[in-house]
């Protein structure tokens, strides 16, 4: 069977992400679809609107034939890292291609930059280095050093989200010796950061942006998205009696950090260069989630990466964890969360040459990085009554989802 894999995120599953999957499985000529998913939170560093099981279960209905879980070490992470866990995971499971979007849908282009970068790595590493020291933030410093070696201009930018982590893919099957072709499909439509929803395809920052606005599927919304991921929505929402957003950790989030001491804040992932005690001191006088971040945010510090370390306080998330977890060159596991009867078919079919564990439920392992799965899930359901944490929870202990036909 010939298997391609894609990397998402599904927050929620829209019409944008069924192009996706409907073009990557066509220029892949692909008998299989499978998805790495993001968990309970997202690269980003933000908290997924509904939990992963759900959001599982509409991107089985919609066609993809495996939902694999990115382990939260590699999801909340800059690029490279993303990547890394994502492109190392697909490689484990044998897919023969991986097909992402891009602005332009070139996949040479994306080929012939991975050349340059490795050609001209002293340049751009030196140049990042200047326009960290004149106190750019990371994303901004590399894209000045891209610019550098040429990278930021034409069909290859840069500076384009989804050109950055598809150049991340492209690297990490390349650095990484993964015998997968990388593909690309150009995106329509809408641009990643688009606030407002104008066409049945839009992205999923502005279909997040109007269901915590308005606290409801309004017809615009219902007509972005597929009818099953209505359905996961709506239900999810039935159980919990929210969607989740940054806002609802609020409380929890100050309380940590003000009873958190100096060194246990800087022992935290990302936390660096000081930054533990502006962290500190805002958290005396911040009102919500938003003002908190408008405090933080500098030139320097990104909104993104304010986030991610936010994520990393609230889970108590440590450097030397991350770094532990995601200095080997190969995935502990494989978690699956959902299949198709195709799915189901492909898994048997490689299971015998996997030389790594399939797995099913978080009963009885031990493995570190499922540890922190575990530590990850209990901080996202903890704004949940004592009663529904305890049945999102139980779960883990469920068999993946099977959508039967």
């Amino acid at each position: 069977m010939n298997a391609c894999g894609l990397i998402v995120e599904y927050n929620p599953f829209h019409n944008g992400h069924k192009y996706h999957l409907q073009q990557s499985k066509e220029v892949a000529n692909a008998d299989c679809m499978i998805a790495v998913m993001s968990g309970n939170f997202l690269q980003r560093g933000e908290p997924a609107i509904i939990d992963k099981y759900h959001r599982t279960k509409a991107a089985i209905s919609q066609g993809i034939d495996l939902v694999i879980e990115l382990p939260f070490a590699y999801a909340v992470q800059h690029s490279d890292l993303f990547a890394k866990g994502a492109v190392l995971t697909l490689g484990a499971l044998g897919v023969k291609s991986l097909c992402f979007g891009s602005e332009h849908g070139n996949i040479d282009s994306f080929t012939n930059a991975y050349h340059t970068y490795t050609n001209q790595d002293k340049q751009f590493n030196e140049e990042l280095r200047k326009q960290l020291s004149a106190g750019l933030s990371f994303p901004e410093a590399s894209k000045q050093a891209y610019h550098s070696i040429g990278l930021t201009e034409g069909e290859m930018d840069l500076s384009q989200p989804n050109n950055i982590l598809g150049f991340s893919y492209v690297k990490s099957i390349f650095d990484f010796n993964q015998t997968i072709l990388p593909l690309t499909i150009q995106r329509i439509k809408n641009d990643y950061h688009d606030q407002s929803i104008n066409d049945p395809i839009a992205s999923a920052t502005s279909i997040r942006k109007q269901l915590n606005s308005e606290q409801k599927l309004t017809s615009e919304i219902k007509n972005a998205i597929p009818g099953h991921t209505k359905q996961q929505l709506t239900e999810y929402r039935s159980k919990t009696g929210f969607w989740h957003e940054w806002q609802h950790y609020f409380q929890l989030l100050n309380y940590r950090v003000l009873t958190m001491s100096l060194e246990e804040l800087r022992s935290i992932h990302g936390v660096d260069e000081g930054l533990e005690y502006r962290i500190k001191n805002t958290a005396y006088h911040a009102t919500s989630f938003k003002n908190w971040m408008e405090n933080l945010k500098t030139k320097r510090y990104t909104w993104t990466r304010l986030q991610r370390i936010f994520t990393h306080i609230l889970t108590n998330t440590k450097s030397e964890t991350i770094i532990s977890l995601t200095e080997p060159n190969r995935v502990p596991y494989i978690r699956l969360l959902g299949m198709s009867q195709t799915g189901q078919a492909y898994l048997n079919k490689i299971k015998k040459h996997l030389d790594i564990p399939i797995v099913t439920s978080l009963n009885k392992s031990l493995d570190p990085m499922l540890q922190l799965e575990e530590q990850v899930s209990s901080a996202y359901y903890s704004i949940l009554s004592a009663e529904m944490q305890i049945k999102m929870r139980k779960q883990k202990l469920l068999p993946p989802y099977i959508l039967l036909k």
